[in-house]
């Protein structure tokens, strides 16, 4: 029986995957992570679709271990899906100006569903039309910073890995 090892492209997505989450656990402006970059870059390099959901999922969990969580976690985690999903159609055509447009869908995606659920939870906002609207304002800083980190490490992270993949061709392997 021959055994089977872990191949090298695979070692290296999750290895950048798993720095991303590190990366958030270093002092941020608020809101300026790796987040959708890990999801769009498992998305789009694993060829396997369980795993470019179940890798990032379980690097964003190990991370928000050590960062708490809060009630509307559910909605960052659907958003993390989505976003996942995005990343699966950047696989067959991973040009600059498409990543760079999944990036900022990602970053306005992140922004709807999770400032949506903050108000829909009804803590901090009064649950009508002028509520929302509130909501939305206040968070548009933090949409500042989510779009600028979204953009820099999405870049960082397709850069690195297809800058890695011509230096050791191995990477190209399509068993990841």
């Amino acid at each position: 029986m021959e055994k089977k090892f872990i191949n090298p492209r695979l070692l290296v997505i999750i290895g950048m995957i798993l720095a991303g989450a590190l990366l958030r656990l270093i002092p941020h402006y608020p809101n300026f992570t790796p987040i959708a970059a890990m999801a769009l870059f498992g998305g789009a390099y694993f060829n396997n679709k369980k795993l470019a959901f179940v890798i990032p999922f379980a690097a964003m969990l190990l991370s928000d271990l050590f960062l708490g969580f809060h009630s509307t976690m559910p909605f960052v985690y659907i958003s993390f899906a989505l976003i996942v999903m995005i990343g699966f159609n950047l696989r067959n055509n991973k040009k600059v100006l498409n990543i760079a447009i999944a990036s900022l869908s990602s970053s306005i995606l992140f922004f709807v569903i999770t400032n949506f659920a903050v108000w829909a939870s009804g803590g901090i906002y009064p649950l009508n039309a002028r509520g929302l609207v509130e909501c939305f304002t206040m968070a548009i800083p933090f949409f500042q910073n989510n779009v600028l980190g979204d953009l820099l490490y999405t870049g960082i992270f397709f850069s690195v890995f297809e800058l890695a993949r011509l230096k050791f061709p191995v990477l190209t392997n399509a068993h990841a």
